[in-house]
């Protein structure tokens, strides 16, 4: 696993060893960069369900200004550590050790980019959504990995589906809180 481009293009990356931990494809990781990229410099993003912290990281070494990491196992939380420190992120980031809806239910609003990759079969995407609606800046966009089998409805508050993708055993729901002018046209 490794930073596909920007400031750390090439550099590998630790993930978790074993099955608890499915780090994001190549393929995967660089249809969602093409999709955000115009989006990505001086975003505030949140990588949540982080695992190895690959998206944050990714979106850092392309331009955001900051990224929010959490995840509930502290050995991936010691690995996402390690990645971003090895990156030179540490400025940029916050990591945290804690349930991911228990962080949307505290955290404060003003993000622009949220990547939403639990566990599959668990559900967890379906409650992360509503939670993240009211942490958002308006044109913010929600990247949700999940196993293929699951359809994620067209809106869900004020989010609407941006575009849908299919790769294999997953896919990528991409949401978008619209801008305000956006909403009158």
């Amino acid at each position: 696993m490794r930073v596909i481009t920007g400031s750390c293009r090439g550099k590998k990356l630790k993930t978790l060893e074993g099955t608890d931990t499915r780090p994001t494809s190549d393929m995967v990781k660089e249809a969602v960069f093409s999709i955000i990229q115009f989006e990505l410099p001086s975003a505030n993003v949140l990588d949540l369900f982080a695992g190895s912290g690959q998206m944050g990281i990714e979106a850092l070494s392309r331009g955001a200004a900051h990224c929010v990491f959490v995840d509930k196992n502290p050995a991936a939380v010691k690995v996402i550590r390690s990645n971003v420190s090895d990156c030179g992120f540490i400025k940029q980031s916050r990591i945290l050790t804690m349930d991911s809806l228990e962080y949307l239910k505290a955290a404060k609003s003003g993000l622009d980019i949220v990547f939403v990759d639990p566990p599959y079969k668990t559900g967890l995407v379906e409650k992360a959504l509503p939670l993240l609606e009211k942490k958002l800046n308006e044109g913010a966009f929600v990247i949700c990995e999940h196993e293929r089998e699951l359809t994620l409805p067209d809106e869900t508050g004020e989010l609407v589906l941006h575009k849908r993708y299919k790769y294999g055993k997953i896919a990528l729901t991409v949401y978008r809180l619209p801008k305000k002018d956006e909403e009158e046209l």
